[in-house]
C-alpha cells in the first residue's frame, strides 16, 4: 500500500493498492511528490529571507509560519510514504535496529512532544 500526498475530502490518508509502479495514480502521486518538495524550497527561501529581516512586519513572520507548517506536513507525507515502499530486510523487519524506534526525546521545553 502507498501512502498518496493527499487526503480525503474528510480528512484520512489515502492510499494506493498496486504492484505497478508506472500506473497513473503512482505517477500523478511521484509528480504532485516533486511539486510538493520543490515548493517547500521556495518557501523555505522566502520564510528564510522574512525571517531574517529584524523588521519583518508581523503579518509577514506569522505568514511564513503558516507556510513552512504546510511545506513540513507535505514534506514528512512524502518521506512516510517513501519509507513505507522502502523494502524491509534483515533486522528492519523484525522491528530491531528501526530509527523511528530510536528517536531521541524532544529537548525539553520545546513544546514537541514524542508520539
Amino acid at each position: 500500500m502507498r501512502l498518496l500526498p493527499w487526503r480525503s475530502p474528510d480528512g484520512k490518508p489515502c492510499y494506493l493498492s498496486t504492484d505497478d509502479n508506472g500506473s497513473y495514480l503512482s505517477r500523478l502521486a511521484d509528480d504532485l511528490e516533486a511539486v510538493q518538495l520543490s515548493t517547500a524550497e521556495d518557501i523555505l527561501g522566502l520564510a528564510r529571507r522574512t525571517l531574517a529581516d529584524p523588521t519583518s512586519p508581523c503579518t509577514e513572520v506569522r505568514y511564513a509560519g503558516l507556510r513552512l507548517v504546510e511545506c513540513l506536513a507535505d514534506a514528512l507525507r512524502v518521506a512516510e510514504s517513501r519509507g513505507l515502499r522502502i523494502p524491509a530486510s534483515g533486522t528492519a523487519a523484525t522491528g530491531e535496529g528501526d530509527p523511528a524506534r530510536e528517536r531521541p526525546a524532544p529537548h525539553p521545553g520545546s513544546g514537541l512532544s514524542r508520539h
